[in-house]
């Protein structure tokens, strides 16, 4: 079985910590601000906003306790979210982005259909970046 990442030349696919969001500026930006788009393939929904240029795109995965009261539940599908998002980021190339994955479901899935909503959401992405230009 071959990785994701074995067919792209020379990427290492690591999420390092500059790609994980935390500043609360710019996730107040994402979710307050008017700059902000999303679209949904069950059972993620993703909400994006362009970033800068000369800066890196980042992600944070929210999975909301009334999805699951158990801890080791939400943890298991931010580590799904994670994994995937990690196998199919955005190329370098594209126009930086701050991404938000959002689950939707009250129910777990297995890593296949989580990997499939998250590559969905990220082709979708790329698409309307490389058609309109602009977000």
């Amino acid at each position: 079985m071959t990785d994701g990442c074995a067919t792209i030349a020379r990427r290492r696919c690591t999420l390092p910590k500059a790609e994980r969001l935390h500043s609360k500026k710019l996730i107040n930006d994402l979710f307050n601000g008017g700059h902000s788009k999303s679209m949904t393939a069950f059972p993620l929904r993703l909400i994006y906003m362009p970033t800068p240029e000369g800066t890196v795109s980042q992600m944070l995965i929210s999975v909301p306790k009334r999805c699951f009261r158990r801890a080791n539940k939400r943890n298991r599908v931010k580590r799904q979210v994670r994994e995937a998002y990690r196998r199919n980021k955005l190329p370098e190339g594209f126009q930086p982005m701050v991404l938000a994955f959002i689950w939707l479901d009250n129910q777990l899935h297995d890593s296949a259909d989580v990997s499939r909503a998250v590559v969905a959401l990220l082709t979708r992405l790329r698409e309307r970046i490389s058609k309109g230009g602009t977000l």
